[in-house]
């Protein structure tokens, strides 16, 4: 005991030792790829007090919080330090019958806390919450504990999971968040459960704007941060479907002084990191955007990044796909999810693809960024709006027809001016022999 909050915030990002992977981390989601790595230690040496994130925000002139896309990055971590024997109480002694789930880091167990003070309540009664109890085995969780509490602790945006609080007491470390009802986006994809339904075009289109806001706000924010480890289980639903982005385990201050990129050992999830990083360790602000082109094509086909039950040839997902999203006919039938079709009309299902392809992008300086991804979605978005319409009028089977209800210009994209002009062309030629 005795550790002030500040205590925590000892730089993580300097290296003190170069090590050989850890055999002990393997099986966990966390994958380092490369064979020599820089162990950054969790017990640094630094007498700042602080972290690499707490050190860049408090140099900003007035030493104010940041407002950012609705969004705010505050002076200092608002938290509440729960005592380990409180956290015990609210999980009923981290009751089996609570636990949620487990990751690397650790279980992830259910409580419930008073909604002012937030001391332990009964069950049902007050405030639900999460509640993350850390491996003590883990020196790699360790490290993820303390970047959650430096990042998640600092940063407010609704499109992010709210920390509100932490316990550290001799070896247990835990984590407490806001309770997301409806579970991962992991989860109402892939897991085959018959009391979860499948998610609809319009709610797939709701999550993926949700996510996108909240990558914008982390790569436009005065101190920009690069998540690191964007997929769909860490993509959380509230009640409503919106999505929160959890898990900063990873995360990382993106480049400062006019550097295009930071370098940093190579560490995310195999089939969500994008190509750049694993091969030199540099990592971009747009090395989110190839996982966030990674989890849009999940979405648009109800299939795993990675899946070694699919045939051969088929279980990386963006080598099996990705080329087949500029094929419209092999777009429709062997991409799109089967249990939407028919919810979205024929141009949406184009701009989707097409905004998929970018993100996917070999070279990161060609891939959008994330506000240019967001208008786009906004524009599909806005699209769903007319094959509603004419269904009311024409009967719900009537689909092809939608196309003539839509506006030429909802099929513009921001970073596409050069391949607009022939697409106007055609169309205005199509329009002319129909006269």
């Amino acid at each position: 005991m005795g550790n002030c909050l500040r205590s925590l915030f000892n730089d993580p990002s300097t290296p003190s030792s170069i090590a050989n992977n850890d055999p002990a981390t393997s099986g966990t989601s966390k994958i380092n790829y490369s064979n020599t790595t820089i162990d950054f230690s969790a017990t640094s040496g630094s007498t700042a007090c602080k972290s690499q994130f707490s050190e860049a925000v408090s140099h900003d002139e007035g030493n104010e919080a940041t407002n950012n896309q609705n969004g705010q990055i505050l002076e200092s971590p608002n938290l509440k330090e729960f005592t380990f024997s409180d956290l015990k109480s609210t999980t009923k002694n981290f009751k089996s019958d609570t636990l949620l789930g487990e990751g690397g880091f650790g279980k992830v167990y259910k409580g419930w806390i008073d909604e002012r003070t937030y001391a332990p309540s009964k069950s049902g009664s007050g405030m639900v919450v999460a509640i993350k109890k850390l491996n003590p085995e883990s020196m790699q969780g360790f490290q993820e504990w303390q970047s959650e509490v430096n990042f998640l602790g600092r940063l407010s945006h609704p499109n992010l999971v709210k920390l509100l609080g932490y316990c550290w007491e001799d070896k247990e470390l835990l984590l407490v968040y806001e309770f997301m009802q409806k579970g991962s986006l992991e989860n109402h994809l892939f897991r085959k459960n018959p009391n979860i339904e499948p998610l609809s075009w319009d709610i797939r289109l709701k999550i993926a704007i949700g996510a996108a806001r909240g990558l914008t706000f982390l790569h436009t924010s005065d101190k920009k941060v690069i998540y690191r480890d964007f997929k769909a289980s860490n993509i959380l639903l509230d009640g409503n479907y919106n999505a929160k982005i959890s898990d900063f385990g990873l995360a990382k201050l993106g480049p400062s002084g006019g550097e295009s990129h930071v370098t940093t050992r190579v560490m995310g999830t195999y089939g969500y990191a994008a190509p750049e990083y694993i091969a030199t360790g540099h990592l971009y602000v747009k090395s989110d955007v190839y996982g966030f082109g990674v989890v849009l094509l999940e979405m648009l086909s109800g299939q795993r990044a990675l899946d070694t039950k699919r045939p051969a040839g088929q279980q990386n997902l963006i080598e099996w796909l990705k080329p087949l999203l500029s094929q419209k006919k092999k777009l429709k039938n062997t991409v799109m999810d089967a249990r939407i079709e028919g919810q979205y009309s024929s141009k949406a299902m184009l701009q989707a693809a097409q905004l998929t392809l970018k993100c996917l992008e070999a070279d990161p300086k060609n891939r959008p960024s994330m506000k240019e991804v967001v208008e786009v979605l906004e524009q599909i978005e806005a699209m769903k709006e007319k094959p509603k319409a004419t269904k009311s009028t024409f009967g719900p089977s009537l689909s092809k027809p939608h196309r003539r209800g839509e506006q030429p210009n909802l099929h513009r994209f921001p970073f596409h001016s050069r391949s607009q002009a022939p697409k106007n062309e055609q169309e205005t030629s199509k329009n002319n022999k129909n006269k």
